[in-house]
């Protein structure tokens, strides 16, 4: 059935991936980007590729920018914006911290609450949350964007019970990605190499810790987001989705394993 979607973060990575292939499946998208930059060359995309979507820019942070999703009768509001960052949680600069919540917990929660006003009247529509396996597990200095993915998952779980036991056809969704080669994990873990300098109680450790993270996402990141994007849809247009989506599932299984046996 044909859905009018619409998409946070759309810009880039995932978010795109996911806006290009809702629309190619006959679906209403409206792609949203955090800047008109990143709107402007979406738009020279789409006209490209002669698919039809509305892009324009809602940067999540912003009040008015949230409200212009008030125009809409969403079917479906997908949360995919969202940052990192990365360092210690010993030394980093707390407002840091806070940013990252600001745009992936709290500003996430406050458009969710806008869409939620006019699902909950017309008993209908799902959230899906865009989160992370890392909020379910930890990775050493990737702790402020691991807290945000833990809170957003916590978040959504208890959204879904609450809504359920009033609305039974409003749904509420997880999706946790692992690791996939969009740029994004480059650009986060990155962060932390701009302050950690020789101050830093772990900076005797900085080129072993590079090396590391190297490997690790040399040999996690998988090169297409067919996977996740494909549990996206699904979530999207499922009629009664489930709490919990999760890809690569190889990743999926091993987390939930390191769970298991309290890693």
């Amino acid at each position: 059935m044909k859905k009018t979607i619409l998409i946070t973060g759309a810009g880039t990575g995932i978010g795109k991936a996911t806006a290009f292939e809702l629309a190619r499946k006959g679906h209403d998208v409206i792609a949203t980007t955090e800047t008109e930059e990143q709107s402007l060359d979406l738009k020279n995309e789409i006209k490209s590729a002669n698919i039809l979507m509305e892009v324009f820019k809602l940067d999540i942070t912003n009040k008015t920018d949230r409200k212009k999703i008030e125009n809409y009768n969403l079917d479906v509001l997908i949360n995919n914006a969202g940052i990192g960052e990365s360092g210690s949680l010993a030394e980093i600069d707390i407002n840091k911290v806070r940013n990252n919540f600001e745009v992936n917990v709290f500003s996430t929660l406050e458009i969710s609450q806008l869409a939620l006003k006019k699902m909950l009247v017309r008993k209908q529509g799902t959230i899906i949350f865009i989160s992370s396996l890392a909020g379910r597990i930890t990775m050493p200095f990737l702790g402020p964007y691991c807290m945000t993915k833990f809170a957003l998952s916590s978040g959504a779980e208890t959204l879904r019970r609450e809504i359920h036991r009033v609305r039974e056809n409003v749904h509420i969704s997880i999706i946790e990605p692992g690791g996939y080669h969009t740029g994004f994990n480059q650009k986060n873990i990155a962060k932390k190499y701009v302050w950690m300098n020789e101050q830093s109680v772990f900076y005797s450790i900085i080129d072993k810790i590079k090396i590391e993270e190297e490997k690790l996402f040399k040999f996690t990141e998988s090169k297409t987001t067919t996977s996740i994007v494909q549990k996206i849809v699904k979530a999207a247009e499922a009629k009664k989705p489930k709490l919990r989506y999760s890809a690569p599932w190889w990743q999926a299984v091993g987390t939930q394993l390191l769970r298991i046996f309290g890693k």
